[in-house]
């Protein structure tokens, strides 16, 4: 299963992001497929939090819009949304210590512990800092030459 990080789906949404044709054909992809895909819940979160804000664009999605843009990939039969399980504590704890994670890198350790926890397989994202999380596979599908 591959799992999707908060900026492929911001870049799939904001028209005015220069990744959006590269990270909106990679995400309708995965929705359409039969295979397998995930968004972890803080990911989700996070989305609403950047594309709705005004100091980050200028326009922001409107919040009608935003929810819209989330329900549309819900509707995806082979979307999993990941969220805090049985044994997530042990995966964030562990997450956390190794990757002597403090202040808003926590937010990437709570990621990488639900992909763990959930089996993923590999993490798209464009955010260097999961290259400290060694067991989880990650890909910037935005890359040309990583096809």
């Amino acid at each position: 299963m591959i799992a999707i990080d908060t900026n492929i789906l911001v870049y799939a949404h904001r028209e005015d992001s220069p990744w959006h044709d590269r990270a909106y054909a990679r995400i309708v992809a995965l929705a359409e497929s039969r295979m397998g895909w995930a968004i972890p819940w803080p990911c989700i979160h996070e989305f609403l939090a950047i594309v709705t804000h005004p100091r980050i664009y200028n326009p922001p999605t409107p919040l009608p819009v935003a929810i819209e843009q989330i329900e549309a990939w819900m509707e995806s039969p082979g979307l999993s949304l990941l969220s805090e399980v049985e044994g997530y504590w042990t995966d964030l704890r562990t997450a956390i210590e190794n990757g002597r994670v403090t202040g808003p890198q926590v937010h990437d350790a709570r990621v990488a512990a639900l992909c763990r926890v959930h089996g993923v397989r590999e993490l798209w994202t464009a955010d260097r800092d999961f290259n400290r999380y060694p067991d989880i596979v990650v890909r910037n599908p935005l890359i040309q030459d990583r096809d």
